[in-house]
């Protein structure tokens, strides 16, 4: 049979691994591929278009380079995680710590990668990960994690559902960690009776694979199995296809020693060839064989990488000092995120074409601009802090460019602190004395405190910037300057540091207990520094109902009954809200991010989330003194909690759909009549 190399990655953008292969010098063909924001800053838009067209430039420009013999089709992105604790060292990997933001953004990236909702041919193959509860790096190899049946159904599970039913995606990876004492590779709770049997994720071409050594692992260091062979033939007969590893080496020792069969081998043979057909590697359609170097990196594309990092930045403080003149002199320019190029790109990234600095967009389009780097990412040396506070005092304006980097937090290990790292915040505070107009721009995905530069009044203005990609230099300039204006929202919270101390992060329970105060925005009980959803503007927005629902009294039987064999997805309720843009200090155009939120205080036993994201929409460059209309669409399965069990219910109760962090509208409306079940959590057999 034709041999093909399995395992290419394109996280966010054609990426560096074992199947893809960049060529040498910069600027020959196939040497360079475009490189967007990382996923937590492109999640930042809240923008599910944005999403799609992002994704289809990758798949696009990794179809070129598979056409040339540069890589393959099959891609193990994206990872649909959500990102539960601050201290995970792959969060940015991830569009945040929300299940609804996450399935939305899911089906769209898919829908971008693989060429459409399950179409005839896929461009590429694309692979949901990590299944299932990983979310952490330390001895990750061999954690056993033990979510309640709850927190399966409500949080750990539903986007991994999204991408089978919703998505249709090709491909699903198995996890290191084990659940409840079994290895995911090697669960066939996991892997049969809820992916394939329950969420139909049987076609004759879908497939699972493992992350890399993970069902070696199930005999070490699991202990799960006694032998290779053994992990092998678990492996194998739980539903796993595809070994990323060695270990499905021993297969044949596996079949001699009867720990499986030739009929399993076949079945997941059959499996992963099919896929090969489905994706058009025997007999690709024209439309996607024709793809060549021409297609990778366009002007367009070029365009896509700038306006997607742009579109995520994300205001956290301004007291009118920004929007900055793009025609500005006399800048200090101090900070180690300042001459980031492939900073920029986080990890599981590829070659890029170009790599625009922050500095070098400053000194080009700003005059008399002076830089010392100051302090470093992680480090207590105060050696350069004189010269970065002498360029300050000789200059009109400051910008300091720092946070975390990939130094801090990566695949592989997680943070043990979430406070600015080293010197930083001391270097800013001695800027902050100095009575300039100063801006400080976070980069990195994960969350760090703020609150030092949210209490200190001479800090006039912080910008999260995230991993801003290829185009990150020009994008942050256009945002600070306001051609771009921000509309981001943090797709996180943003916890004080304490948040850590004595906070396991091993355990995976959601709600308040054994003094920690609760995780995510939706059961944290404490003070955020920062709420997830936050994000301000240079404009000021007035926001009114258009349209509601007519009734404000439902009946939760004839809902149900309604809502036909996919409950969870029929329209509950749909809302139109105009937004206006009334002006202010920079009385600019700009976009609007709404962010709807469900509550309850009676629904359902306690303890009851504090609020749920269950529609999100982006209107875009509204005008001064315009008003563009943003459609909620909210489906029957937002309304819903899972019990004890893990099945979901409607219950009976009070409800307020309130719009954005400050509540700017809401309304209220009940459900009436016995608490119904809409979905089941399939039971483990004992």
């Amino acid at each position: 049979m034709v041999s093909y190399q399995w395992q290419n990655e394109a996280l966010h953008g054609v990426a560096g691994s074992t199947g893809v292969q960049f060529q040498l010098p910069l600027g020959a063909e196939f040497s360079a591929a475009t490189s967007f924001p990382m996923p937590i800053l492109l999640a930042a838009a809240f923008d599910d278009a944005l999403v799609k067209s992002v994704a289809t430039v990758i798949s696009t420009e990794a179809r070129a380079f598979a056409n040339h013999g540069f890589a393959g089709l099959d891609y193990w992105t994206p990872n649909i995680n959500p990102y539960r604790d601050p201290r995970w060292g792959r969060g940015m990997e991830t569009p945040g710590e929300d299940v609804y933001h996450i399935q939305s953004y899911l089906v769209s990236l898919i829908d971008g990668l693989q060429g459409g909702i399950d179409p005839e041919v896929y461009r590429i193959i694309s692979t949901c990960k990590h299944y299932a509860a990983y979310d952490i790096e330390n001895g990750r190899t061999g954690n056993n994690i033990q979510p309640s049946a709850q927190d399966l159904s409500d949080y750990y599970l539903p986007m991994f559902e999204s991408c089978v039913r919703d998505a249709k995606v090709g491909s699903v990876m198995c996890a290191y960690n084990a659940v409840d004492g079994i290895p995911a590779c090697a669960d066939s709770y996991l892997l049969q009776t809820i992916l394939r049997d329950y969420w139909g994720f049987n076609e004759s071409y879908n497939y699972v694979v493992s992350d890399c050594d993970a069902v070696e692992n199930v005999y070490d260091p699991h202990h799960y199995a006694d032998s290779l062979a053994a992990a092998a033939a678990l492996s194998l007969n739980a539903g796993t296809d595809l070994d990323c590893g060695s270990s499905y080496n021993s297969l044949n020792d596996s079949v001699a020693s009867n720990l499986t069969t030739e009929a399993a081998l076949d079945k997941s043979l059959i499996r992963l060839y099919s896929a090969l057909v489905k994706v058009g590697f025997f007999d690709p359609p024209a439309e996607y064989s024709s793809l060549g170097w021409s297609d990778v990196n366009t002007t367009q594309a070029q365009s896509l990488a700038h306006d997607a990092a742009a579109g995520g930045l994300t205001l956290l403080k301004n007291d009118g000092t920004l929007p900055f003149s793009p025609s500005l002199s006399n800048v200090a320019i101090i900070g180690p995120w300042a001459q980031a190029t492939t900073q920029m790109q986080g990890n599981y990234a590829g070659t890029a074409p170009f790599l625009v600095s922050p500095l070098s967009v400053f000194q080009r389009k700003w005059r008399n601009v002076k830089f010392v780097q100051g302090a470093d990412i992680n480090s207590e040396n105060t050696d350069r802090f004189a010269a970065a506070i002498s360029a300050a005092q000789s200059s009109d304006y400051i910008v300091y460019m720092g946070g975390i980097d990939t130094s801090v937090e990566n695949e592989g290990f997680d943070r043990s602190s979430i406070s600015w790292p080293g010197n930083q915040l001391d270097l800013i505070s001695q800027l902050s004395n100095l009575g300039k107009p100063l801006v400080v721009v976070q980069f990195g995905g994960g969350q760090v405190d703020d609150s030092a530069l949210l209490q200190n009044d001479k800090v006039n203005s912080l910008l999260w910037a995230g991993y801003p990609g290829q185009d990150g230099g020009n994008a942050v300039f256009d945002v600070l300057t306001g051609a771009s204006p921000p509309a981001g929202r943090l797709p996180i919270t943003q916890y004080p540091a304490s948040y850590v101390n004595n906070n396991n992060i091993y355990d995976m329970s959601l709600r308040p207990s054994s003094g920690v105060p609760g995780r995510t925005y939706m059961w944290y009980t404490g003070t955020p520094v920062i709420p997830f959803g936050y994000g301000l503007h240079y404009t000021n927005f007035s926001l009114s109902w258009r349209s509601t629902p007519g009734t404000v009294t439902s009946d939760i039987a004839t809902l149900v009954e309604n809502a036909g064999q996919s409950k969870d997805r029929a329209v509950f309720a749909t809302l139109v809200v105009d937004v206006s843009n009334v002006g202010g200090k920079a009385n600019l155009a700009s976009d609007y991010v709404g962010l709807l939120f469900l509550s309850s205080t009676n629904a359902g036993p306690a303890p009851r989330p504090i609020k749920q994201l269950v529609s999100y929409a982006r209107a875009k460059n509204v005008q001064v003194g315009s008003t563009e209309q943003l459609t909620f669409n909210i489906s029957l399965g937002a309304l819903a909690r899972a019990d004890n069990n893990g099945d979901r219910y409607i219950y009976p109760g009070n409800f307020t759909l309130a719009l954005d962090i400050a509540q700017d509208l809401k309304l209220n409306f009940s459900l009436t009549g016995q608490a119904t079940q809409i979905s089941t959590l399939p039971r483990q057999s004992n």
